[in-house]
């Protein structure tokens, strides 16, 4: 294992139960029944754990959106060309995106990070990150997505902006992505991880045809066929039948919880890195709120195997971060009602008797 990737998951703890029990005591003093805010309550108090306060700061939000090429793609397993992905990007610097409009909603600063895109963009964006390691992960339908070297890199690559984010004060980071043929790569891991036939992980991504899907379904099966990742060992899945923009991924998340930030996974393929993180490490689950349950076949399973809830089902399967920007706004109303609320004492309010 890297030196670096080992010392960061060494860096990571569970969050105290005790921080959760004072959160909950708090709640029953402000001027409500108890429990009557459902899940908005439980997000407060696991703020407050990850924090270790009762004053949980949300005022500094991210999302990060990496984006990369795949290899798969030459396999045709999306209706749309791989050049897709860096017109995308171009359209995210533009701020013509989903993502550009929901993260405003949110008051989320938005950042784009080009670690494996096969295309050239223009330097100097402030919400632009050149880390491209290589034009696109190999077709790993003929051998593994990534070199141990690239996906070491991608890793790294995450864990320094996770370290960054937290030295300026972010305490809240949203997970995207971009790649066309991303959602092939997801449905391979989450097929090898949670040891589902392809049949049970592969959707229809992008817009795919029924002719398309079978091809999807088919090639997740000859990727694990051919590679053999290890379903004990979450990095050698990602390296195998991963991508760049997922390895980037899974490095953020590790490197979010090493620095105790919370993080808001989005739809199957950020929950897909979501769930290799934990995998190498189970108390990143604490650290984890999943914004939204996709219609990406799988993703259910995903959110099942991190232990997880989605905060909402409003039946997206866009990506690019748009539900961890929508449930931005949920964990920021949870954490407004826990701070700014009387309580009972203070309003001059009865409580049960």
């Amino acid at each position: 294992m890297d030196c670096e990737l080992k010392q960061t998951l060494e860096c990571i703890k569970s969050v105290d139960p005790e921080w959760i029990a004072r959160a909950e005591r708090r709640q029953l003093e402000l001027t409500k029944p108890p429990r009557s805010l459902g899940v908005l309550e439980e997000i407060a108090n696991r703020l407050c754990a990850i924090q270790e306060t009762l004053a949980p700061i949300v005022e500094q939000r991210e999302i990060y959106v990496f984006a990369a090429s795949h290899g798969v793609c030459e396999e045709n397993v999306s209706p749309y060309p791989s050049a897709v992905t860096a017109q995308m990007v171009l359209n995210f610097l533009d701020g013509g995106a989903a993502i550009n409009a929901l993260a405003k909603v949110a008051g989320a600063k938005l950042t784009v990070i080009d670690v494996g895109v096969d295309g050239e963009f223009a330097g100097g964006a402030e919400n632009f990150v050149q880390a491209k390691i290589t034009n696109g992960s190999k077709n790993f339908t003929r051998g593994a997505a990534m070199s141990e070297n690239e996906m070491t890199q991608a890793l790294r690559i995450g864990f320094d902006l996770a370290k960054k984010a937290r030295l300026k004060g972010t305490t809240i980071i949203g997970l995207g992505e971009m790649g066309i043929g991303n959602t092939t790569a997801a449905s391979a891991i989450a097929a090898a991880l949670l040891k589902l036939e392809p049949e049970a992980t592969t959707g229809r991504g992008t817009g795919a045809d029924d002719e398309i899907l079978q091809r999807k379904i088919e090639t997740v099966r000859r990727a694990i066929t051919i590679n053999q990742p290890d379903a004990d060992d979450a990095f050698d899945v990602l390296r195998k039948v991963g991508g760049l923009e997922i390895a980037a991924l899974v490095g953020l998340i590790i490197g979010a919880a090493a620095n105790r930030t919370a993080i808001i996974t989005d739809g199957f393929i950020a929950t897909a890195a979501t769930a290799l993180a934990v995998k190498a490490h189970p108390a990143i689950a604490d650290y984890i709120f999943a914004a939204h349950l996709s219609v990406e076949q799988g993703h259910a399973s995903l959110l099942e195997y991190i232990k997880q809830k989605p905060i909402f089902d409003l039946q997206m399967r866009l990506g690019e971060g748009t539900g961890a920007a929508l449930a931005m706004n949920v964990i920021v109303a949870a954490c407004a009602a826990f701070l700014e609320m009387a309580t009972f004492d203070s309003a001059a309010v009865s409580n049960r008797i």
